[in-house]
Formats: structure tokens, sequence, C-alpha cells
């Protein structure tokens, strides 16, 4: 069982690394990718909810509160960051977006005046110097400094504030017993909805062209989505939280390798150094949070 369990660990961590990349090779928008993403996720969740003949549905009711603002975290996370992606690199959107840890510690320092420990603070030290690092890349460009690529990295960085409220409402309603499946069908489902606006009044290009761009879009929503988070929720069930919270930083290394394989999008010394930081960083982080 444990060896399945880190089968879909670091499985799960290289399906959704592949997002980026889908993104990037789209045919439609940043936002009419995101809302592809969860849309078409959306009726392969449901069919395997009510596959599985749960009750845990009627939690919707009781929690509808809750569930609306996981999904409009989630929607601000994928809006985000998708924006990012197409703005700086994947390898620095990927990065940034993965301090969503840090600002869940920060959040419960802030609203429930939990301190933090030493190690979090060395952590967060840590990562803020590797921030630093990353933006320098973009400072540092082959044509000067990218404006636009500094944005990008501003995006990853609301990117990761939005998926650590997504991250504080998840655990708020799964420590209320509102099992993985029925939480992903509907938070999907919410984020799916509010999306759908916002991807009209984008003006972006709203359908692919080619069959091939609806096949990328698939590969977005099954495999990275739907798949991703999903074998990333069962491993989390089975395996310790410190253990899943390191093999989870595979994600970010695996988005990079891919962008230089598959896109040809080149890692500088300073970014492979601000990475590494930004890593450790998010490891200490995480290692305090668990202690």
């Amino acid at each position: 069982m444990r060896g399945l369990s880190l089968f879909a660990l670091f499985a799960g961590a290289i399906f959704i690394a592949l997002s980026p990349i889908w993104v990037r090779v789209s045919e439609v928008g940043p936002t009419a990718s995101a809302f592809w993403r969860v849309s078409l996720a959306v009726p392969l969740l449901w069919i395997l909810l009510f596959s599985l003949k749960t009750n845990e549905t009627k939690g919707f009711r009781i929690h509808r509160v809750s569930f609306l603002l996981a999904g409009i975290a989630f929607a601000g996370d994928l809006a985000f960051w998708h924006w990012s992606v197409k703005y700086t690199s994947v390898a620095n959107s990927t990065l940034l977006a993965n301090l969503a840890s840090i600002f869940v510690t920060l959040a419960a320092w802030i609203l429930w005046k939990q301190r933090p420990s030493g190690l979090f603070l060395a952590g967060l030290a840590a990562a803020l110097f590797g921030v630093a690092l990353l933006v320098q890349t973009s400072l540092a460009g082959s044509s000067g400094p990218s404006p636009t690529a500094l944005m990008g990295d501003a995006l990853g960085v609301v990117t990761a504030m939005f998926y650590a409220w997504y991250l504080l409402s998840v655990k708020g309603l799964r420590d209320r017993g509102v099992d993985t499946l029925s939480l992903m069908a509907v938070t999907t489902t919410i984020t799916a909805i509010i999306l759908l606006p916002v991807a009209l009044a984008s003006g972006e290009a709203l359908l692919p062209a080619t069959s091939t761009g609806w096949l990328k879009l698939l590969g977005l929503a099954w495999i990275s989505h739907a798949a991703g988070q999903g074998l990333i929720a069962y491993a989390l069930a089975q395996l310790p939280a410190g253990f899943t919270s390191v093999g989870l930083l595979l994600q970010p290394v695996m988005a990079a390798v891919f962008a230089w394989l598959l896109l040809g999008e080149p890692l500088v010394a300073l970014q492979v150094a601000g990475g590494a930081v930004v890593l450790a960083g998010i490891y200490l982080a995480r290692k305090a949070s668990s202690q």
C-alpha cells in the first residue's frame, strides 16, 4: 500500500507539473484555459463521485458558504497563475506559486495568533532571498529588464496568496468531514461558474481553433487537474504529512524540466540558484509547520 501511495504522490506531482506546458501551448487565452481546465474536469469528477455512491454531497448544503469561498479562492489561483505562466518563465511562475505553504503559516499567525517557529522564519527568509534571485533573472534578461516578466513574477506571488486561501478553505472543509472527491467536484464546479463570465469579459479567444487545441485542453483538465489533484489527494491520506510536503517539491522541479525539454525554455545559473533557495526555504517552512 505504501508503494502505491508513493507512486500516486510522484505521479500526481508530475501530472500537475505538465499544466504550465498545456497553458503555454493552448490556443485560447489564459483565463479561458483556466475555465476549460475546470469545466472539462467537472463531468469526470461528478461521474466518479456518483459511481462510488457516496452520500457526502449532502455536506454541500451544510457548508455551502465554505464551498463558495473555496471556489472563489481556487478561481483566483488559476486565473492569476495562468496569466503568470504567459508572462514569465514556467520555472519562475511555478516556483513562486509554491510559496503558498508559507502564506498559509503567515495567515495562521495573523488571523489566529499561531506564532511561527524560528525554523519557519529561517525558511521564510531563505524563500524570500530565492524570490529575489528569481526576480533578478527577469531584470537581467538577454535584452535587458522585462516589465512583462516582472509582472508575471508578481502574478506568481498573487497566485500563492490565493492558493493559500484555497488550502485553508479545504482544510476547514476536510476537518468538518467532507470527503476529497466531493470537495473536488463541488469546488471545481463553483470555480468553473465563476471563471466563465471572467473569461467572456476578458475578450480572449474562448474556443480553440483546431481539434488539437481541444486535446490540449483535455490534457490540462483530465491529466493535470483531475488525475494530478486526485492522485495527490489519495497520497495525502496515506502518507505522513511531512514526507508528502517534501515529495510535492518535485512538481516545480519537473515543471522547469518539462519547459526546458518541450518548450526550449533555458534555465540560467542565477535562476537555478534562486529556485534551489526557494525550494529549500519552502522545505524548512513546511518542516516547521509539521512539527
